[in-house]
């Protein structure tokens, strides 16, 4: 038999206690408009001042912004497939991802702060993103890093986030472990 002694907290209290509902998920929103709003001014910037194709040396021999445009999916995959409705296809597969992780983002508790930014960034890069797809047929993708003449895939500040955001989900899933609670 336990003897612990139980002890409760008035209703009242708890509440006082936390945060309201959107202090606790304000991540969630400016983030990604945060990270959406640079992304699609970092692409603009490229759309205006660098023609596609061509590129401007940052760092000789490791950085070059250089204008390029993605039809396809994630590393260039489906770049150079051509089928019909492939931008529809593709947008529709983004979107229904996009909504994929924000059902899962929004069930997270608010004390796991380190997956809420991370999906945070992801909902945002995939956003900045779907928003090219959509508008354009296609992402301006212009982060181009190299060295000598082996070229990482051209990415963007979506990207980036993307992958930062992933980055801290799988971090946070190998110290967190499986005893973490997932109720709101």
């Amino acid at each position: 038999m336990d003897n612990a002694i139980e002890e409760t907290v008035p209703d009242d209290e708890i509440s006082a206690a936390a945060p309201p509902p959107v202090q606790r998920r304000l991540v969630e929103f400016v983030l990604p408009m945060l990270i959406v709003a640079i992304d699609q001014a970092t692409k603009a910037m490229v759309r205006a001042s660098v023609p596609v194709h061509d590129s401007v040396t940052i760092i000789p021999g490791y950085l070059d912004i250089t204008h390029a445009l993605n039809s396809g999916a994630a590393f260039g995959i489906l770049n150079g497939a051509d089928f019909p409705f492939k931008t529809v296809i593709i947008a529709l597969i983004a979107a229904a991802a996009l909504i994929g992780v924000g059902m899962y983002a929004a069930s997270l508790s608010h004390h796991q702060l380190v997956a809420r930014i991370g999906l945070a960034l992801i909902i945002g890069g995939a956003a900045g993103n779907l928003i090219d797809r959509v508008m354009a047929g296609s992402v301006v993708d212009f982060v181009d890093v190299y060295w000598r003449t082996h070229h990482f895939w051209a990415f963007n500040v979506a990207d980036s986030a993307i992958s930062v955001g992933v980055t801290m989900l799988i971090l946070d899933m190998l110290t967190t472990g499986p005893h973490v609670s997932k109720t709101v």
